[in-house]
């Protein structure tokens, strides 16, 4: 039977992991500004999704793929670091210019297969299911248990990330500072591709 301090300790770890600033919630703040929290859901219900799916691999074994073969977190670590400056190098000027909207807010599938080259949600899915797994439990209601809390806690944490990106939109309307939110969510997303790399 899963004890539910087990279950508590589960949640807060997944909390503390998924509302923490990272790669998911800067790029939705930045989705929220541009776009507002209706056209940023399919984004926002593409990550837990995606770390559902990541948990369950990792739970089933590909956990011990990073041990084998350690080259394969560097190179997803770089993939990250420069899909995240590309992003950086798109946000700016995108919100000043919205009479010249060209771009457009991540699909579902999208978000889920970006957690694939996150290393944040790499850290998530192996510490899940390694620290918080119940191992006297049956394999598939121990999984079940690990796989289907990220959702129920991932969506509400990352769900502030773009109400306060979407709160922005509507309050700010000076050019001006726009341009300074543009290029303090660049160098925030620049500063988050070197920690995943140097970390």
């Amino acid at each position: 039977m899963i004890e539910i301090k087990l279950f508590f300790a589960l949640v807060s770890y997944y909390f503390v992991m998924f509302a923490t600033p990272g790669p998911n919630n800067a790029m939705l703040t930045a989705s929220g500004i541009k776009f507002g929290f209706k056209k940023t859901l399919p984004h926002l219900i593409g990550i837990p999704f995606g770390h559902v799916i990541q948990i369950t691999l990792v739970c089933l074994g590909l956990g011990t793929l990073f041990q084998k073969y350690p080259f394969v977190q560097f190179y997803l670590k770089w993939i990250c670091f420069f899909y995240l400056l590309f992003l950086g190098w798109k946000i700016i000027g995108s919100f000043s210019n919205n009479k010249n909207e060209n771009g457009r807010p991540l699909k579902l599938y999208e978000a889920a297969l970006f957690q694939f080259i996150n290393p944040k949600a790499w850290v998530v899915a192996l510490t899940a299911s390694t620290a918080f797994f119940p191992q006297d439990e049956n394999f598939f209601v121990a999984t079940s248990f690990v796989v289907l809390t990220a959702p129920f806690v991932c969506f509400p944490s990352i769900c502030i990330w773009v109400i306060f990106g979407s709160s922005i939109k509507s309050v700010i309307k000076n050019t001006k500072a726009k341009k300074i939110i543009e290029y303090l969510l660049a160098v925030l997303l620049l500063i988050t591709a070197v920690i995943i790399v140097i970390d």
